[in-house]
């Protein structure tokens, strides 16, 4: 049924941006008015390219209301927070501690007495 809404929503978009692409610029924001012809005048096919618009945007409107609703019934009041708190608490890893300077770098041979400045 999801899937159903789903493309149905699609075809409503892609059907609304053409209708509203199809129209015409009333205040010449695109600086191309477009000259009518035909059977029906400017103003007339303005008008059903008008109704087309609302008619599509309140078909969307409901799709995407439906969507929401079909979606808030599957999540089943599960939260992310409670997905979060469920799980155990994962287990601490430490560090290893590391190993004495001693150990790693024996002291040298020979003079090992500090080094102490001198006054000159």
């Amino acid at each position: 049924m999801e899937n159903v809404v789903l493309t149905v929503h699609l075809l409503l978009a892609l059907a609304l941006i053409g209708v509203v692409l199809l129209q015409r610029s009333e205040g010449g924001g695109l600086g191309m008015g477009g000259g009518g012809g035909g059977a029906m005048t400017g103003r007339a096919a303005a008008t059903a390219l008008g109704k087309m618009t609302w008619i599509l945007a309140a078909a969307f409107i409901v799709t995407s209301i439906t969507l929401t609703i079909i979606a808030a019934q599957n999540a089943a009041g599960v939260s992310v927070l409670d997905r979060l708190t469920d799980q155990p608490p994962a287990a601490e890893t430490t560090t290893p501690a590391l190993p004495d300077v001693d150990t790693l770098m024996p002291p040298p041979a020979g003079d090992t007495a500090p080094l102490t400045p001198t006054a000159d």
